[in-house]
């Protein structure tokens, strides 16, 4: 991560030094869970300090004082222009990726206690950062993807809202997929009510368009479906991912 000019304390300064490689927090909400999971953050600005303030009192009391410490109000024009797309809080901050090694520690650790969630080659922006929101909520091991969607891109950090911070979360190639039992949705698979998902499975979903790619589905343990009103095509990525984690939740597993 590149370093904001040594001796340097203007946030404006600050930003535009880390603006390059550091993760962008977009709205209070990414800020509140980023700092809850002890997400390093050099920056942080708002266009209204009190009410973000006010914002911290009600919602994250927690974060009340780091908050208080780390915002700097900027002007409205200058807001707009450290950001892709205002968000309607007038929050942005920057924060510092996590180091990749430590995911993939995260990743491959045996025995786990929670899944691994696998995206096979997403396509959609935002049910990626949905996916990793219900992830962190269900206390999964982590998020990977595999091809060519980044899920540190700043529109699925939005999605997520800042949870990314609270799983592990990485791009691989199927060969490199953690270890464990995989499992992965299909219509043709075993109806889901039937089975016990493992603490220590790998569950996989296909992409929006196009299912499972098929050097997954030549990897996998087990084909498996969720129940589907017939003449219904599919569910969105995000439900799919809802429902899987509910049912290993509810027949065993449990959120950390």
């Amino acid at each position: 991560m590149t370093e904001p000019p040594r001796g340097t304390t203007d946030p404006l300064s600050i930003w535009h030094g880390l603006a390059g490689t550091a993760v962008l927090l977009d709205g209070f909400h990414a800020l509140k869970h980023a700092l809850r999971f002890r997400a390093r953050v050099p920056v942080a600005v708002t266009t209204d300090r009190g009410a973000a303030l006010a914002l911290a009192d009600e919602l994250a009391p927690d974060v009340r004082d780091t908050l208080g410490t780390l915002l700097t109000e900027v002007a409205e024009d200058t807001y707009r222009a450290l950001v892709p797309r205002p968000h309607p809080t007038g929050v942005a901050a920057l924060a510092e990726r996590p180091a990749r090694r430590s995911a993939l520690e995260t990743l491959r650790r045996m025995p786990r206690t929670a899944p691994v969630v696998v995206l096979d080659h997403p396509r959609n922006l935002g049910n990626a950062g949905a996916v990793i929101r219900l992830a962190a909520g269900f206390g999964a091991t982590g998020v990977v993807t595999t091809g060519t969607l980044d899920p540190w891109h700043p529109t699925v950090v939005r999605g997520g809202a800042g949870l990314h911070f609270a799983t592990a979360v990485e791009r691989l190639s199927v060969a490199e997929l953690p270890p464990g039992p995989l499992f992965a949705l299909d219509p043709e698979g075993e109806d889901i009510r039937g089975l016990k998902l493992p603490d220590d499975a790998v569950l996989a979903f296909g992409s929006e368009r196009a299912g499972l790619s098929a050097e997954l589905r030549a990897r996998t343990d087990h084909l498996v479906s969720l129940p589907m009103r017939p003449q219904v095509s599919s569910y969105n990525l995000a439900t799919s991912v809802a429902m899987t984690l509910y049912h290993w939740s509810a027949t065993g597993g449990a959120p950390r």
